[in-house]
């Protein structure tokens, strides 16, 4: 349980993160960051694995590029949710997908 609250605490941070680095990105809170954390961190369970086993002719043949494109449609589609968070264009989303990518990994192997 410490493990899951310490994760969902890192991917907040992250968002906190993207909202104020991306332009196009609008977080309204913390409480905002840990409820969309929570449905990022549920999608990312269910919906990105099935997205990844559609798109794997297109993550083959992009060298696994595409798998940015797939986090940003989960990271979109987390934004549907009523939960404070808003994306204003795609290119909001790759890259405040890409942030909190980035920072959720090299804050869970720094903890670790």
């Amino acid at each position: 349980m410490q493990r899951f609250a310490l994760r969902l605490l890192i991917t907040a941070g992250a968002v906190l993160l993207a909202g104020y680095l991306v332009p196009t990105v609008v977080v309204d809170n913390l409480t905002s960051a840990l409820l969309f954390a929570l449905v990022l961190g549920i999608l990312n369970a269910f919906l990105r694995p099935i997205l990844l086993l559609l798109t794997l002719p297109l993550t083959i043949i992009t060298l696994g590029l595409f798998t940015l494109i797939v986090n940003a449609i989960v990271f979109w589609v987390a934004t549907l949710f009523p939960v404070g968070v808003h994306v204003e264009s795609i290119g909001g989303a790759i890259l405040g997908a890409l942030v909190v990518s980035v920072v959720s990994f090299v804050a869970s192997r720094t903890l670790e």
